[in-house]
């Protein structure tokens, strides 16, 4: 597929530094943070396709060596507000469906997982593989959604995910999109590579109460 270099400028300013935030920008080669293949008993590209651009303080994933998510790995969090930034670059192709997603609680090797959906116009909504009464099922809220608040291609869209105790939400560009009840009450946070190029700044979390 061919990359449209036009898009709206995305400035490299970062975020105020608030009380209570972490700032979970990795480190040269991605250091902080562990590659883990889709599912998890399939290994990893030898080729890596997460970057840091230092200078804009971005995270740059070419999604094009395979199905993976990046987990960061200080801790695990249970009570939280976890801010992510990102933007598609457009693809000239014929309804391109742009795909990643913003994990949260997962366990250590994803084989649980939840993820705030990124579509550029489709997503906005919180899916995954949970315990329901103990045991793993597919959990998909996609129906339930309350809009659709994401940006196109090109342009910035800000997700929040908030966790406290069993509910967790989703809000997209400063609207309430997603939300639902989890048994899961602690685990990892990530971000995914999914086929396409996608740009990710201002990542940070604030654990809760």
């Amino acid at each position: 597929m061919r990359l449209l270099l036009s898009f709206v400028f995305w400035s490299g300013v970062s975020f105020a530094a608030d009380a209570g935030w972490i700032d979970m920008l990795p480190g040269p080669n991605v250091a902080g943070w562990t590659r883990i293949a889709i599912p998890p008993d399939k290994p990893v590209s030898d080729k890596q396709q997460w970057s840091v651009d230092s200078a804009n303080r971005t995270l740059i994933c070419t999604g094009d060596q395979g199905h993976e998510w990046l987990r960061y790995d200080a801790r695990q969090f249970d009570n939280f507000l976890y801010h992510v930034e990102w933007r598609f670059t457009p693809v000239d192709t014929p309804n391109p469906k742009y795909n990643s997603g913003v994990f949260f609680r997962n366990d250590k090797d994803g084989t649980i997982w939840h993820q705030a959906q990124t579509d550029s116009g489709n997503g906005g909504y919180i899916f995954g593989q949970t315990p329901v009464n103990g045991e793993p099922k597919r959990l998909n809220l996609a129906k339930d959604r309350k809009g659709k608040f994401e940006k196109p291609a090109g342009e910035c869209n800000d997700y929040d995910v908030r966790c406290e105790g069993k509910h967790c939400s989703l809000t997209v560009n400063d609207q309430l999109s997603s939300e639902g009840d989890l048994e899961v009450m602690k685990g990892y946070l990530g971000l995914e590579a999914e086929g396409y190029l996608i740009t990710f700044r201002n990542i940070r979390v604030k654990p809760l109460p």
